[in-house]
């Protein structure tokens, strides 16, 4: 059987229909990144909603398209919100991304994320510290983002060469990646090619970043202005994907 693999084309296409569905996305993000986050999935066409509270998850969650979960600034009443959360979701057929954050730090933070990705996740996406304590996660797709994002669903690998330096100094933008992915699952049911794309998305927006950024500050402005200004001619034409047959 011939494998389909993401395409630049294919990332334009999505970019496109994301903005035309403007999906909710509710995210149980660490608090240090809520408004650089909100800010990233507001801007690619999609609309946020952020809260933790024990007593209004459920009706955020039903109402939501996609939840993303971020295990930054964990502790007990979180830990059960995301519990709930991810059970609503699961429920209701939503898909759901894990971000591990630091998972590489505490081991009950470790334990923690492998007893989420046991209710199978779209999606679980860290770096490769904590990707490498993760391990394989079979046919959910794994992403560990660098220089170089690589993904693989345990059939399909794919690699997305676009970005900049400057990501990895601003606190946030893996954070927000992670929200843009969680907004693309909702218009693409192939995992692969949902995050495949919007990693191109804010790869490509952090290339045009730069171009104007004086530094990791300015960098932080300019990305949220050109992924708001991002065009899918524009993605298709600068997308880097590279696949393994």
């Amino acid at each position: 059987m011939t494998q389909t693999y993401p395409t630049a084309e294919k990332a334009a296409e999505l970019l496109e229909r994301v903005r035309v569905r403007r999906p909710r996305v509710h995210c149980l993000m660490n608090t240090v990144v809520q408004k650089f986050t909100a800010d990233g999935i507001t801007v690619i066409g999609a609309i946020p909603s952020m809260t933790s509270s024990p007593d209004e998850i459920a009706d955020f969650v039903s109402k939501a398209d996609v939840l993303t979960v971020n295990l930054g600034t964990l502790d007990a009443e979180r830990r059960n919100v995301i519990e709930r959360a991810v059970e609503i979701a699961n429920d209701a057929g939503k898909p759901w991304i894990l971000d591990p954050v630091h998972c590489d730090y505490s081991p009950s933070r470790l334990a923690f994320a492998r007893t989420l990705i046991a209710r199978r996740p779209s999606v679980v996406r860290g770096n490769k510290a904590e990707m490498a304590l993760i391990g394989k996660t079979g046919d959910i797709l794994g992403i560990e983002t660098g220089a170089a994002d690589q993904l693989t669903d345990g059939t399909r690998s794919v690699t997305v060469r676009n970005g900049h330096r400057w990501m990895a100094e601003v606190t946030g933008t893996g954070c927000l990646s992670g929200g843009v992915i969680a907004a693309f699952l909702t218009v693409e049911p192939d995992a692969l090619a949902a995050a495949t794309a919007a990693l191109a998305a804010t790869g490509v927006a952090a290339e045009q970043a730069a171009e104007f950024a004086r530094g990791p500050g300015s960098f932080g402005v300019a990305f949220l202005d050109t992924l708001s200004a991002l065009t899918p001619e524009a993605l298709r034409k600068a997308a880097r994907i590279d696949h393994d047959h």
